[in-house]
């Protein structure tokens, strides 16, 4: 299909306008893999499934994938978590729907096909999913929104806090990334 534009604009914006683009075209971090939820509506609200064990203990939506532990953060508005990465666990990341966060990735893997690649994926909103994040991708989360924001991680290690596999990056590391897009 043709975009015809048939419509003269005023010369004074015609340099300032562009066409917004809706999905594709867009870096995919190796490893990183995204699972829309799905939620049924009924008269007296709703219901959906946020992820199933299979009898080995795995994931049934990432193979493989056994969580250790179930974590919860807070993110209060106008925050922003980042940037941390693991050199032995893997997550898995829930924001429940009706509220969003702004997720940052950073793949800072010496030997990656998508070494040096950022990401940004919203979490939550009106289309609920899982997130997964394997280790080696730096990862991090911004609140934009006036209220706080739950994130719900699931983790292939438990937490030890003698050993702590929590490596930082300073949440600035890359400039203007975590700045939200206006239109």
């Amino acid at each position: 299909m043709t975009n015809q534009r048939t419509m003269q604009t005023n010369p004074a914006v015609s340099h300032e306008y562009y066409v917004q683009t809706y999905g594709g075209g867009k870096t995919i971090i190796d490893g990183v893999k995204q699972l829309p939820l799905k939620t049924w509506l009924t008269e007296d609200g709703d219901f959906g499934e946020i992820l199933r064990l299979t009898e080995q203990g795995e994931m049934a939506e990432f193979p493989g994938f056994k969580p250790r532990q179930i974590n919860r953060s807070q993110l209060l508005p106008n925050t922003v978590k980042a940037w941390h990465f693991h050199f032995n666990q893997d997550e898995v990341w829930y924001v429940p729907a009706g509220t969003q966060l702004l997720v940052g990735l950073w793949d800072i893997r010496a030997n990656s096909s998508t070494k040096d690649q950022t990401q940004r994926i919203v979490l939550g909103g009106a289309a609920p999913s899982l997130l997964y994040i394997p280790k080696g991708v730096a990862h991090g989360a911004a609140n934009f929104s006036g209220q706080p924001v739950a994130l719900f991680y699931f983790v292939s290690q438990q937490f030890n806090p003698d050993q702590p596999d929590e490596n930082r990056v300073p949440w600035n590391a890359l400039p203007d990334f975590w700045q939200p897009e206006r239109d």
